[in-house]
């Protein structure tokens, strides 16, 4: 795990989520997304739309996505921030990890 994970926060309402993302980009190398307090998902990732739709459920990002290649099932994620970073961990925070810039 990075050094810098000992600085991200739980975030765990979605007001402080919002506060967080909205009107902003998540971003890495591949993958531009934003999150929508409609509960809208949408964006590109390797080259590819991507949509989808979100809710905060007991603590944890639960979304669906949706690409040209796959369909992502809901999944309830452990949502972390510094206020630069993001990191979603899948499973309620016991599977894989996606950390993604702020902008």
């Amino acid at each position: 795990m990075p050094v810098f994970a000992d600085a991200l926060s739980r975030v765990t309402d979605r007001a402080a989520f919002l506060l967080a993302v909205e009107g902003r980009s998540l971003t890495s190398t591949a993958v531009r997304l934003n999150i929508l307090p409609d509960g809208q998902i949408s964006g590109r990732a390797f080259g590819t739309s991507v949509t989808g739709t979100w809710v905060w459920t007991d603590g944890y990002f639960c979304r669906t996505l949706q690409t040209a290649a796959k369909t992502f099932a809901l999944n309830c994620q452990r949502v972390d921030t510094d206020g630069n970073t993001i990191r979603f961990t899948a499973d309620k925070g016991a599977g894989d990890v996606a950390n993604l810039r702020i902008k």
